[in-house]
């Protein structure tokens, strides 16, 4: 779950990391008293999660109270990139004298936490990795034993930060690494990180994603969550606890199981066909939790076929069955339908659905052909 700036920001100032003086608001005449406030010359920022609001004119800097009006006003009633910006944070405007990209993120290949800092602060960080990849300072954490001092030290060292702020910086980062683990993150990011011209070290913007699957531990961070970002059918999966992202091919799937789920992908485009959808429906398959996700992906318009597989393990594959044609009852279906199903009463499961219009299939590779030909117009 990604985190807009004023939300992280909000975080990292609980956990001592310095940012501006600044206040959210969704009203362009707040937003000219706020900028009164502040002193007059602020910095106007859409809140919207995507990347490139300035460039898309989502930030602005205005020079006192009547242009931070108006341009709250204008921005107020944009679009970037698809998503509306409904919020805008107002900033007190900060002289800049260096720019530092700061963040720590999970990195797979050391199992660890890692510190990121680079100089070349305020860019886009990917650019500066595949132009300059020498810049970018990379520093493992021992999640037993947390950051210690010699490691941040060792960082200001590494970006040629002066002396006499190295001891701000080392309590910044600190906060930022105990932001991120008590928050579950999986990033937590300053870019920049400004050396002011009055010497302060600011947090300038900041970014954090947490982990969706910690979010049963921070039943705060629920309220945060900002929909517009999201798919509505992933909206209406995460209500019925459906893993679901959607996907650009025809062919709608339906499986118990990440790994299963993703197997069953990868043989669908063996066979010649595009998934329309990762959809695991997870231990169970009643017919409340069937018939949720045979609507969610009939909602997707390019779907021409659903196949569903599942392994029954503890999960009978009659029971699941009785889930699929009791949810067929409930949920118009206009489309073919293949079903799979090996495992525990697998048969009694497959006579139970021979009735039915549903095509069955013993093997997950005659499932996948068979989705394959009737998503091309076929007939089996």
């Amino acid at each position: 779950m990604k985190l807009h700036e004023y939300q992280s920001k909000k975080l990292f100032e609980k956990y001592d990391v310095p940012i501006p003086r600044g206040r959210i608001s969704n009203n362009a005449s707040e937003v000219k008293q706020i900028a009164e406030e502040l002193g007059g010359r602020v910095v106007i920022k859409s809140q919207v999660l995507v990347g490139g609001r300035g460039k898309a004119g989502g930030i602005k800097l205005a020079r006192d109270p009547a242009e931070a009006k108006q341009f709250a006003t204008d921005i107020l009633g944009m679009e970037i990139k698809g998503l509306p910006v409904r919020k805008i944070l107002v900033d007190e405007a900060v002289g800049i004298d260096r720019e530092i990209y700061l963040a720590i993120v999970n990195d797979r290949a050391s199992r660890s936490p890692i510190v990121m800092a680079s100089a070349a602060g305020g860019v886009d960080i990917e650019e500066v990795a595949h132009l300059s990849p020498e810049k970018i300072i990379k520093i493992a954490i021992n999640p037993l034993i947390g950051l210690q001092d010699f490691q941040a030290r060792d960082i200001a060292i590494g970006i040629d930060l002066p002396k006499e702020h190295w001891k701000n910086f080392i309590k910044i980062l600190h906060g930022l690494y105990r932001v991120f683990w008590e928050s579950d993150a999986t990033l937590a990011e300053i870019n920049p990180l400004v050396l002011s011209k009055d010497r302060r070290l600011l947090a300038l913007d900041a970014k954090m994603i947490i982990d969706d699957n910690a979010l049963f531990r921070h039943p705060d961070f629920m309220e945060m969550r900002d929909v517009d970002v999201e798919a509505p059918a992933e909206i209406e999966a995460r209500k019925y606890g459906l893993s679901y992202i959607k996907l650009d091919g025809h062919i709608g799937c339906m499986v118990n199981g990440a790994g299963l789920a993703m197997a069953t992908m990868d043989i669908i485009q063996q066979s010649g066909g595009l998934p329309a959808n990762f959809l695991d429906i997870g231990g169970g398959a009643g017919a409340e939790k069937v018939a949720a996700a045979l609507r969610i992906i009939l909602s997707d318009p390019n779907v021409r076929v659903i196949l569903i597989n599942i392994f029954g393990g503890i999960t009978r594959c009659d029971e699941v069955a009785r889930g699929i044609l009791a949810a067929f009852n409930e949920v118009e279906v206009k489309i073919p339908v293949v079903v799979r199903l090996v495992g525990t009463n697998a048969e009694e499961g497959r006579q139970l659905l021979a009735g039915s219009a549903i095509h069955t299939a013993t093997s997950l590779v005659q499932a996948a052909r068979s989705a394959v030909i009737l998503a091309e117009g076929g007939s089996l």
